[in-house]
């Protein structure tokens, strides 16, 4: 049943946004639309404003444009403009970081390396540069950077090394070659002990930086935080350790706590604006995993604006 279309933790994030009648809930990571489907049906006159900067997401949600009329809103928008948008304020909020089962499984985006395809990986291909004209064009040291520091690939200095002299050969074209290359450039011992496909890591590297993934929830939680209404609930699914470390420090900044070990300020310094909900991050039930096996690395982080 693992078809990869999937609401990663939807029992938890019903939970601990407990959508009641008049609810106005903002859905920052629209993708197939599990989570707003499941919101809009929890209680009557539940409203959902949704985000996307996916342009296929439209087609999805017209089913619930159908279905739920006024009650339901689609923005086409990068959550990351949160703050540039005028959305009003809202009883809950929710984020489902990275990228999409749909993306995924949509072989010509390029997001994979499971089929041959455009070694694209936009999330919004009206936008940026494709993966390939980036790896083409990029100076070394950002390409290092985002397999090193994004990617946490520890062989980042022989695949950043392979991509280099492959500029101009069209091997950087297309996800099957662009793959088989940094795969080659990993030590066959290494490569025989990983539990991963060994161009894995490079890939959401690269994916991460030309979307500029952890850049746009640095500007997003704290529009988002903004927008709550008091009393309002800030949901977040993180499925990255760079994406879970930039929620858990704002999560504690907001909740009057060190937001890490070199936080040596006093207590009486710290302004303590939200509860925490969530005292250590929530992660998916035995039952979840075994069905959906893409929800293995998420944490569910949530707080409540005082």
């Amino acid at each position: 049943m693992n078809t990869g279309h999937y609401s990663v933790m939807l029992p938890e994030v019903l939970g601990l946004l407990a959508p009641r009648a008049g609810s106005r809930l903002l859905d920052c990571t629209f993708g197939g639309g599990g989570h707003s489907t499941a919101l809009l049906e929890a209680a009557d006159q539940v409203s959902v404003v949704a985000l996307d900067r996916d342009p296929q997401a439209r087609l999805r949600a017209e089913s619930l444009t159908v279905r739920f009329g006024t009650r339901f809103t689609l923005v086409d928008s990068d959550f990351g403009r949160l703050g540039e948008l005028s959305l009003g304020r809202f009883d809950g909020i929710l984020f489902d970081l990275g990228v999409s089962s749909y993306q995924l499984d949509e072989t010509d985006r390029g997001f994979s390396f499971r089929a041959d395809a455009p070694a694209d990986m936009r999330m919004d291909p009206r936008q940026g540069q494709p993966a390939s004209l980036w790896l083409e064009t990029a100076d070394e040291e950002r390409i290092a950077y985002s397999i090193r520091e994004y990617g946490e690939e520890r062989h980042w200095r022989r695949i950043v090394r392979s991509i280099l002299e492959a500029r101009g050969t069209g091997l950087l074209a297309r996800t099957g070659s662009l793959a088989q290359l940094i795969s080659d450039a990993i030590p066959a011992r290494d490569r025989a002990l990983s539990r991963i496909h060994p161009a894995t890591r490079a890939f959401q590297g690269i994916r991460i930086a030309i979307n500029d993934e952890l850049g746009s929830i640095e500007r997003a939680l704290p529009a988002a935080f903004e927008s709550l209404l008091p009393g309002g609930v800030l949901c977040v699914i993180s499925f990255h350790s760079l994406e879970d470390r930039i929620v858990k420090q704002l999560f504690r900044r907001w909740c009057g706590m060190p937001e890490s070990s070199e936080d040596s300020r006093y207590q009486d310094e710290r302004v303590r604006l939200a509860e925490a909900l969530t005292r250590r991050p929530l992660t998916p039930g035995d039952t979840e995993l075994a069905d959906n096996a893409r929800s293995r690395s998420a944490k569910l982080r949530a707080l409540r604006k005082l």
